[in-house]
């Protein structure tokens, strides 16, 4: 697993509040289906998704014991066939295995994992954003 973070994404009560939070802040918001909001970081991507449906992409109950924080650090990966192994490695290296591999329906490949203090993580393919050359994520495309 390369040492990096492509995506954060934050839990957030309030959609449109939490957008217009960033804004406030001079963030400019990058084209993002209905539903989930993105900023476009230097070599990141910030995102923001509402808590119920975070919780429910995962098979989780919005408030469950797992240790479920309202925060995904993603990995991003270019190929689809990349993600099954990951995962099998972070399980190997002791991950608690959240959702298997899998396809979801904004088209991409997606499989979720704890790290050993609880730290929710996402192992994704998104055929719609490329990674860069040196494996830099850009929410549509390097």
């Amino acid at each position: 697993m390369d040492q990096r973070i492509s995506l954060i994404t934050l839990a957030v009560a309030d959609l449109e509040r939490a957008t217009a939070f960033y804004k406030a802040l001079g963030w400019k918001q990058a084209d993002s289906p209905d539903g989930v909001v993105a900023f476009d970081l230097i070599g990141q991507t910030l995102g923001l998704y509402p808590r119920a449906a975070l919780a429910a992409d995962m098979d989780l109950e919005e408030y469950d014991i797992t240790g479920f924080s309202g925060i995904t650090l993603s990995h991003n990966l270019a190929a689809k066939e990349d993600v099954a192994p990951l995962y099998q490695a972070a399980l190997k290296a002791g991950a608690r295995a959240i959702k298997p591999p899998h396809d979801i329906f904004w088209g991409g490949h997606i499989a979720y994992f704890a790290d050993p203090d609880g730290h929710v993580w996402e192992i994704a393919h998104n055929p719609f954003s490329a990674l860069g050359p040196n494996g830099e994520f850009q929410w549509n495309g390097a």
